[in-house]
């Protein structure tokens, strides 16, 4: 292994990674899983049709906990939302950023299924 001066994660650092099975997502819900550096995410498996998949950060930012994979999936307009189960605001699944005050969001992962495994970019 090289070692460097900088721990920044550069793009090159960043690759394609299994999460979980697709038979782990629950239709309309969330599940979190643990990533590097002990971060917390949630994947929402929303859409029955086609097998969208969302991931996002799941530290809600107004609650301070790690929580909105225990929150309510829906539309807002229709975009794609997880209302947070602590104080009810509502996270854009495409953005990260919450739909009632603007100042806060939570990270987006770029998630695909790939042979029947979930798969995060990071």
């Amino acid at each position: 292994m090289t070692s460097t001066n900088s721990t920044s994660t550069t793009q090159e650092d960043k690759s394609w990674k299994n999460i979980c099975s697709t038979s782990d997502l629950v239709k309309d819900s969330g599940i979190s899983a643990l990533i590097a550096d002990n971060q917390q995410i949630a994947i929402f498996n929303i859409d029955k049709t086609t097998n969208k998949v969302f991931a996002i950060g799941n530290y809600d930012p107004i609650g301070k906990a790690n929580v909105l994979s225990r929150g309510i999936v829906g539309c807002v307009n229709d975009e794609p939302v997880i209302a947070s189960p602590l104080y009810k605001q509502h996270f854009s699944l495409l953005t990260g950023k919450c739909l009632q005050d603007e100042e806060h969001s939570v990270a987006v992962y770029s998630v695909r299924i790939v042979e029947d495994q979930v798969q995060l970019f990071y």
